[in-house]
């Protein structure tokens, strides 16, 4: 067995939730997904990333399940993981934590348990931007049309390039922490997370990239959405990809067909074509970039654009190619691919497409991290409803290679 370094960082793992809207008859944590608890897929991701000591905050009367699942997940740093007893409120769980950081640890992050399904990578990158004046805060940017409401009516529309949606694991410097959580103790203010809390001490937060897999398993909904990705997705366990046949390059078809008849201008192939009729779905119906995120999710064996982006998840409603395509390269980087080229084709009739190729194509590389894109476009002669004008039918191919190194 090796010997593990003490740590100077350490995560606290809040597990005390009911679980209530999951309508469940466990504690959330303890909830399966599939023959692994979500606090087990938590673990898996926690002794996965660079060692720290591990605490696990437990619901009163489950701490030896959480003993369980601890060992089952730590092997060899069984050494840096322990349990205690969560408190009534998420504070007052947090705060058990603290108290039981070793005297060496200078950097503590506090993560959901809920949020079981995020990558290693994310967990490393938040302890890597924690400075000794800053936090760290992993986020995804608001794609929603987001609006300002009063009595049931819309009184305005809010500047989305000014949010972020909050995830966890969020990262501290341990002194500045301890104190912010006295003070609020002092006050007796409640916060929504330990972000807000540390901000309102008067420290500063920084932001770092999250993942889309860093979603939190609340309702029914979310805990299926969690299992058709572990039911698709390669293990991420941290372990090298084995070399040979899984090394080869894989290749994905992707189709999307959608019907004229939304409002507003047409967005296809990433841009914006005004004066066109646009194409009806449920985000801007660009049927190119759909057909692009099918076939890229079917390369890598991710499912399909409904398991991650319909109309299940409604933060992608009017959303554009950049945000797909965008997070759909995440989805295949954290699954240990990336993307070759892409090819796509697209049949109707309008809009005319050739004087448009070339910036098409670079918006959609731009959007994939620079993978090569070619984009064609062609009519059917008048056959079928794509030559009748009624919409646009496109089919693509995607190359993946597999990376070597860890699932991220």
């Amino acid at each position: 067995m090796s010997i593990v370094p003490v740590p100077h960082t350490a995560i606290i793992i809040v597990a005390a939730g009911s679980g209530t809207r999951l309508e469940a008859r466990a504690p959330k944590a303890f909830v399966g997904i599939d023959n692994r608890t979500i606090l087990r897929h938590a673990l898996d991701g926690v002794f996965a990333a660079q060692p720290l000591q591990v605490i696990v905050v437990a619901p009163a009367g489950h701490e030896g399940d959480a003993q369980t699942e601890l060992l089952a997940a730590a092997g060899d740093r069984a050494d840096l993981g322990r349990v205690v007893t969560g408190g009534a409120t998420r504070q007052e769980s947090v705060a058990a934590g603290l108290a039981a950081l070793w005297g060496d640890v200078t950097t503590v992050l506090v993560h959901d348990a809920a949020r079981a399904l995020t990558p290693p990578s994310v967990i490393d990158a938040v302890a890597a931007a924690v400075t000794a004046q800053a936090a760290a805060l992993p986020v995804l940017p608001v794609v929603d049309t987001l609006k300002r409401v009063d009595g049931g009516v819309v009184t305005g529309t809010v500047d989305r390039s000014e949010l972020a949606a909050a995830q966890t694991p969020q990262g501290f410097p341990r002194d500045a922490l301890e104190a912010a959580y006295a003070r609020a103790a002092e006050e007796g203010a409640e916060y929504t997370d330990d972000a807000a809390l540390f901000a309102a001490a008067g420290h500063t937060v920084r932001l770092v990239p999250g993942s889309e897999r860093s979603f939190k398993i609340t309702t029914p909904d979310d805990l299926e959405r969690a299992r058709a990705l572990l039911a698709t997705a390669p293990p991420s366990t941290g372990a090298r990809r084995d070399r040979g046949a899984s090394a080869l390059p894989r290749v994905g078809i992707g189709t999307d067909v959608h019907a004229f008849g939304g409002e507003g201008d047409l967005w296809l192939a990433g841009l914006e074509w005004p004066g066109e009729q646009p194409l009806s779905g449920h985000s801007d119906g660009d049927a190119v970039a759909h057909a692009i995120v099918d076939a890229l999710l079917g390369a890598a064996g991710l499912g399909d654009i409904g398991t991650h982006f319909g109309t299940a998840h409604p933060e992608f409603a009017g959303a554009h190619a950049d945000v797909f395509l965008s997070a759909t390269r995440r989805l295949l980087a954290e699954a240990g691919f990336s993307i070759g080229n892409v090819s796509v084709q697209f049949q109707g009739n309008r809009p005319r497409f050739s004087a448009r190729r070339v910036e098409a194509e670079r918006a959609l590389s731009a959007a994939l991290g620079g993978a090569p894109v070619s984009v064609t476009a062609t009519t059917t002669d008048a056959l079928g409803f794509p030559g009748r004008g009624e919409g646009i039918a496109v089919t693509a191919v995607a190359l993946v290679v597999p990376v070597d190194g860890p699932h991220r």
